[in-house]
């Protein structure tokens, strides 16, 4: 039996269904105004090293772009996609793709970062070493 239900993030809350790339995992928030309580502020997340950084190299570089599958904001590429809009890839919910299309533009000489969480990565697995490591790209 294969029991195909088709859902709709937020599905009632306004907030969430006009924000599609928020809401998928959320902190505390104020459910009236849609806004998340920070916590106490602690040293800088991943994430957020990676944007500033990778934001920081593409002003010297215009060979990087940036690639995701749905999840700018989650992977920090939202702030490259503000700096450099015509650089940015978003693929939608297609990882093996997002993997695929980084490497042909990594065959033309662009340095593509490609963001996905690791938990979608696998669903790319076979794209990462037949398309990336035996092609030998950077």
């Amino acid at each position: 039996i294969l029991l195909h239900v088709i859902t709709e993030k937020g599905h009632g809350y306004r907030p969430a269904e006009k924000a599609g790339d928020k809401y998928h995992a959320v902190a505390k928030f104020n459910v009236v105004t849609g806004e998340q309580k920070k916590g106490p502020s602690g040293p800088p997340s991943y994430t957020s090293v990676f944007a500033r950084e990778l934001v920081r190299r593409a002003a010297t570089d215009d060979r990087i772009t940036a690639v995701t599958a749905a999840m700018p904001s989650g992977t920090g590429l939202d702030a490259f996609a503000k700096s450099y809009p015509d650089r940015f890839f978003d693929v939608g919910i297609a990882e093996q793709h997002a993997v695929t299309f980084a490497a042909g533009m990594a065959t033309e000489g662009l340095r593509p970062f490609c963001a996905i969480y690791s938990t979608f990565l696998q669903r790319a697995y076979d794209q990462v070493m037949h398309d990336v490591v035996l092609q030998k790209l950077p």
